[in-house]
């Protein structure tokens, strides 16, 4: 099946927070195809966040400068503003203890529209595919889940960052030998990281590249974002983190409504200032309990 099969592309929404264009080096779209489908769309804002990576050896390790994505972000949002399409210059950075200060020099003398921090997996991972067998034999929950929710929950504490990119990606890697829903079965193992985003003013994003992947559920799941809430969460985001044309907007109705069944009225996104609301169109609303406000 196809991406847009697994998770329908979406139209008429305000904001698309997470995309990859050609200058990622696991994506291939042109910056001005996305802002094609977002006219033909309706799809009024998106922010481009190409990867950035600090360890030498992995993917987007000097894939691309910042002077050429700047350059061609604000080229293309010069070209598509007269066409009522919005676009951010943003980065999805590669979050790693040993770089940390690599990565807030960076942030410190160079100015993104918009932050996002992720933990991925590669290949000295234990959880690649030639080692994630062996590392969840035997062992908890708990313990298996440990290494990946440890390095997420460093990446929030360090205050770096507008949002935490799809916060529980792991699970994407332990199928089949933990599946999404033993997971789910386990908030507790979340909670930390969801006080981590409270106490830090870090957004939750609601990633919807999960609908599409084996995981067929967002990054995290509609329960942790309800947890999320409970617990005195006040922002989040959404993001199709498309890599490639089919996948713009993918599954972003479904993430919206996952936003919106958990009471929140607005997705908390940044445009180089401070953080502003963008508020669900109405459709969304009656989900909410309310107007469900960001912070």
């Amino acid at each position: 099946m196809t991406d847009a099969e697994l998770a329908p592309q979406a139209r008429d929404l305000p904001l698309d927070a997470h995309l990859h264009t050609d200058l990622s080096p696991d994506a291939d779209v042109p910056i001005d195809a996305y802002a094609a489908e977002a006219v033909e769309r309706g799809i009024a804002e998106f922010a481009v966040t190409d990867h950035v990576d600090f360890v030498p050896g992995t993917p987007a390790f000097s894939f691309a400068t910042f002077a050429d994505r700047e350059r061609v972000a604000r080229d293309a949002a010069e070209r598509w503003a007269r066409h009522g399409v919005a676009i951010r210059f943003g980065v999805e950075i590669t979050y790693d203890r040993a770089h940390e200060e690599d990565i807030r020099d960076h942030l410190s003398g160079h100015a993104y529209d918009y932050v996002i921090g992720s933990v991925h997996v590669y290949a000295d991972s234990p959880f690649h595919a030639t080692r994630v067998a062996a590392w969840t034999a035997g062992r908890s929950l708990a313990d298996i889940v440990a290494p990946y929710f440890d390095e997420v929950g460093r990446a929030i504490r360090s205050g770096l960052f507008d949002t935490i990119g799809h916060l529980d990606f792991v699970k994407r890697y332990l199928m089949p030998y933990v599946t999404p829903a033993q997971l789910g079965a386990a908030p507790e193992l979340y909670e930390p990281l969801l006080v981590a985003l409270i106490e830090t003013g870090t957004a939750l994003e609601v990633n919807t590249s999960g609908l599409r992947q084996a995981p067929a559920e967002t990054y995290p799941a509609a329960s942790i974002v309800e947890r999320y809430r409970l617990l005195g969460g006040t922002t989040v985001v959404a993001g199709s983190d498309a890599h490639r044309k089919g996948s713009f907007t993918a599954g972003l109705e479904a993430g919206y409504g996952v936003v919106a069944a958990a009471g929140f009225g607005q997705l908390a996104f940044r445009r180089g200032g401070s953080r502003v609301g963008v508020t669900l169109p109405d459709r969304f609303r009656t989900r909410t309990g309310g107007d469900g406000a960001n912070t």
